[in-house]
């Protein structure tokens, strides 16, 4: 278990990481074609990836695994393209328009969870952990415990599982890099810095599409106005968690465990431009920081070349056009989702677990009109407050635990909704039938 002096972290000894040491080749002196595999590979961290591999010289890297929830179609496109050996979908009712599709490729075709794991259990050089959810959990774990290199994008495994995924990350020797742009920027402002030097860890949010509203106009958003990003070009569910500041609460967490710090010991400041994702403070009064405009294909490539560096075709800073960076202290009182997720943070146990299984059903609920934007977090924080009183967050010991402990939550946060949330006719966003006008 991590104590306060975070001695379970992606620290190993003096390194920020099981990585290769000092004499590692860099991925472009590699001889062979270095293996990836992409679990998820039709959301958007998942095409990022594969758009970096696709531009990537001849024979740099070789594509095993691909796997996706439901999009057969979309699935067997990449597949195809990329030359993957195997493509998987989580739905078996998506495998006959897979299988079809990949009909006379060599590209062997599989659906199920069981297909998810094997697939994770292909030798791979690297895998992308990308699938959103807790369904990404078996897999990722299954991943790791090949004890090759994980990029991690997935925020479950550590957000709901934290101390177990550390403990097999450690105990099969295996590479995690973190693809979050936030935690890619840490990891590279942490360098080799032992535990002692750091200060704080300080992660920035753009504030998303309502940092300047009012709490009047906050409480009549729609799905629409909500989705609408002003920087960054994300799926719905972390667009919402962005707009909510919910995002920026499990990145807290995550960060916890990925880092040798403490929980007061990170901090986040509001940062519209999102060039600066991350600033690390040191004890001699030292703050480093790593900026790149905002694609998420920057840290993704630092997770597949690491300790290399590869190019991706990304838009270069240009300092003296952007002219001003500008920070702000985030409004708990307007965006209460982050005061929960530190509380969650410290009350520690299976609460974060509650926190996120909670949340995600608040914000499947608001893009289906149910509930009104702010009625998200007061869905957590009611959820919370039930499991407590219910003896629910005592810590989760293994796999199993914590995916019971995850459907828990969500059935009762479901039953909070069945009771109090309703379809909200005439609510901007909502169609007739009191569903998300949406797609």
């Amino acid at each position: 278990m991590k104590g306060e002096t975070g001695d379970v972290s992606l620290y190993a000894g003096e390194r920020p990481l099981p990585v290769a040491g000092e004499t590692a080749p860099a991925a472009t002196s590699r001889a062979a074609p270095r293996r990836i595999s992409v679990l998820g590979a039709t959301g958007s961290i998942g095409q990022n990836t594969l758009d970096l591999i696709g531009r990537a010289a001849p024979g740099e890297f070789e594509v095993v695994a691909l796997t996706a929830n439901a999009d057969a179609g979309k699935l067997a496109d990449l597949a195809i393209r990329h030359r993957a050996r195997i493509a998987v979908v989580a739905e078996p009712d998506a495998y006959p328009a897979l299988r079809d599709a990949l009909a006379g490729t060599g590209i062997e075709a599989a659906c199920g969870a069981d297909a998810l794991i094997e697939a994770a259990t292909r030798p791979a050089d690297c895998t992308v952990g990308a699938i959103v959810g807790a369904a990404g959990l078996a897999p990722t774990l299954a991943a790791v415990r090949q004890g090759r290199r994980i990029a991690l994008a997935n925020k479950e495994c550590l957000v709901t599982a934290g101390e177990l995924f550390m403990r097999e990350v450690a105990a099969a020797g295996a590479e995690l890099l973190p693809v979050d742009s936030e935690h890619s920027a840490a990891f590279q402002a942490l360098g080799a810095a032992e535990p002692g030097w750091i200060e704080e860890i300080t992660l920035t949010a753009s504030g998303g599409p309502f940092r300047t509203w009012d709490l009047a106009r906050i409480r009549a958003a729609t799905p629409a106005e909500a989705l609408r990003h002003p920087n960054w070009s994300m799926g719905a569910k972390i667009s919402i968690d962005s707009a909510s500041m919910m995002n920026k609460g499990l990145e807290l967490i995550e960060a916890f465990h990925l880092f040798p710090v403490t929980a007061a010991q990170l901090k986040v400041v509001v940062h519209p431009q999102s060039i600066v994702h991350c600033l690390v403070s040191y004890r001699d009064g030292s703050v480093l920081a790593q900026l790149s405009s905002p694609d998420m294909r920057t840290p993704i490539a630092l997770a597949l070349s690491w300790p290399g560096r590869m190019t991706a075709p990304t838009e270069r800073l240009d300092l003296v056009r952007l002219a001003t960076l500008t920070f702000e202290a985030p409004d708990e009182e307007r965006f209460p989702a982050l005061a929960l997720a530190r509380a969650a943070l410290e009350r520690g146990g299976s609460a974060p677990a509650v926190l996120n299984a909670a949340n995600e059903i608040a914000v499947h609920a608001f893009l289906h009109g149910r509930i009104g934007f702010l009625d998200i977090a007061a869905t957590v924080a009611k959820c919370l407050d039930a499991a407590e009183s219910r003896g629910l967050l005592t810590p989760a010991a293994t796999l199993e635990d914590v995916l019971a402990m995850d459907g828990e939550a969500r059935q009762l946060a479901r039953s909070m909704l069945t009771t109090t949330g309703r379809p909200m006719e005439g609510h901007p966003g909502a169609g007739p039938d009191g569903r998300s006008t949406i797609d």
